[in-house]
């Protein structure tokens, strides 16, 4: 088997490549086919969740058996290469025909930090203070400008929102398509070529996951670089969940919030496929494990937004800024997810209390459907909209058997106009939030002009089986006869 880690330019490796103290559960085999091929027991690869735990938090679930370290680093490199490590480069020089650097951390860190080595071109800014740099092929240019402008858009949220950045500089650093993914160390964070040097986004509709993808690796200077899980079931929520938010929020920040229906949507239909094909047992959130991705990234994703939506921006806000100054950087032991939904709760009005164990404690999905959507033109040229809805709601078990459960639910419902040109989605026309206690309903708006859709839930916050029959085209109602709009 060939390693990729170390190539002749571009090469990406971290402190795992060292020894470990103790055991590394995070190293056997997980796989329930393979365990039962060796005759190995079948395991849950996450201790349990406790709601107070002392000793048994004394670890993350990053593994490594340490607690916040200080790097130093003199890494050497080929004449023609620059090479990259945790920190502030304090020093650099040539000696026997090779290149020297010298990289010292500006705080203590997680023992999680790589090093990078090719013949890089740097875009460099300054942002408040802080460095920022991009380091890159000469040939992969044209995506660096929405890199640097993501972590300067991202800093700003977060610094804002949940506390100080104690790094002296924030680098984005390219590494060969040999893998697709980008990955958070402190104040360092390697990209895939794949996944955003090269990318094309010139539609005007395209989801810029490059920006995406940089303030979410930023979102993890907070989420797991400063509040780290402690080991056990749901640590990951309060790592990628909370990076997959806080990203989500700078997008909608960047691109507004009628955008983030689109990102809603490719989240939720990734959460519908992937519990479809779950081998063990699928989790709630509180309780998820760490290599349940599309838990965690995809369906933490819709929850917290959905959370943002109901309690508001800035009461999620409080909680995780709590949750910063309460644990960021301190020693053990380390926060569980209960942390945060403990904090999340406070923050929930009474009559949304029901929302904390929907989402985080409970595997719950809902069956919305908008059923009819007529439109009748008034005297003063608005129209009057009616639409009839169904709602229904449903508790999943691990292996997916769902029940369904009497429905009691604030629900947005909504309309839109018909889109322009080569454009996806409308212009938002009415959007209301109401308490929707039966299975069918129907409701009557008032628009400035005339939809070309409207239904239940049309922003897609709620974990829905369907979430192409939750709006309808409209149809023109004149008296007692129904024409079909024109499109």
């Amino acid at each position: 088997m060939s390693n990729t880690q170390v190539v002749q330019n571009g090469t990406f490796f971290n402190n795992t490549i060292g020894p470990v103290i103790g055991y590394e559960q995070q190293r056997q085999l997980g796989d329930p086919v393979e365990r039962r091929k060796y005759g190995l027991q079948q395991v849950d690869m996450m201790p349990a969740l406790e709601r107070n735990c002392a000793d048994d938090c004394g670890e993350t679930y990053l593994g490594g058996h340490s607690d916040w370290v200080d790097v130093k680093t003199v890494i050497s490199t080929s004449p023609d290469q620059l090479a990259v490590a945790p920190g502030s480069l304090v020093r650099e020089w040539q000696e026997n025909g090779r290149r020297y650097f010298e990289y010292k951390l500006d705080h203590p860190s997680m023992n999680f930090y790589s090093f990078m080595s090719a013949r890089y071109q740097v875009a460099r800014e300054e942002w408040n203070g802080i460095k920022l740099e991009v380091y890159y092929d000469r040939e992969h240019s044209w995506n660096v400008p929405r890199m640097m402008n993501s972590m300067k858009k991202s800093l700003d949220y977060y610094i804002r929102n949940f506390g100080p950045y104690l790094h002296k500089e924030a680098r984005i650093i390219e590494f060969p398509r040999v893998a697709r993914f980008a990955q958070a160390f402190p104040g360092t964070m390697p990209y895939s070529e794949a996944i955003g040097f090269i990318a094309n986004l010139n539609h005007p509709d395209d989801i810029d996951f490059v920006f995406y993808v940089v303030a979410h690796e930023m979102g993890h200077q907070y989420w797991a670089h400063q509040v780290i899980g402690a080991n056990m079931e749901g640590a990951t929520l309060l790592s990628e969940t909370m990076a997959q938010y806080s990203a989500l929020m700078v997008m909608e920040k960047e691109y507004g919030r009628d955008i983030m229906r689109k990102f809603l949507r490719y989240e939720m239909d990734n959460y519908l496929r992937s519990r479809g094909q779950e081998r063990l047992k699928e989790r709630p959130l509180l309780t998820v494990e760490a290599n349940q991705g599309y838990i965690h990234y995809r369906k933490g994703s819709v929850v917290l937004y959905y959370m943002k939506e109901m309690i508001g921006e800035d009461a999620v806000n409080r909680a995780l800024r709590k949750l910063v100054q309460q644990y960021a950087y301190a020693p053990p032991p380390y926060p569980t997810s209960y942390a945060l939904v403990d904090a999340l709760r406070e923050q929930t009005p009474p009559n949304l209390q029901y929302l904390m164990k929907d989402l985080f404690e409970d595997i719950t999905i809902f069956s919305n459907r908008a059923l009819e959507a007529s439109a009748e033109k008034r005297n003063d040229g608005k129209y009057d909209v009616t639409i009839k809805v169904e709602a229904r709601k449903f508790k999943a078990d691990p292996k997916g058997n769902e029940t369904e459960t009497p429905i009691n639910d604030w629900i947005d419902i909504g309309a839109f106009a018909k889109p322009a040109k080569e454009k996806k989605y409308g212009d938002t026309l009415y959007r209301d939030r109401v308490h929707i206690t039966q299975r069918n309903s129907t409701f009557t708006f008032t628009t400035a002009k005339l939809p070309d859709k409207a239904g239940i839930d049309p922003f897609l916050l709620m974990i829905d089986r369907i979430p192409d029959d939750n709006t309808k085209f409209v149809t023109v109602v004149a008296g007692q006869t129904q024409a079909a709009l024109q499109r």
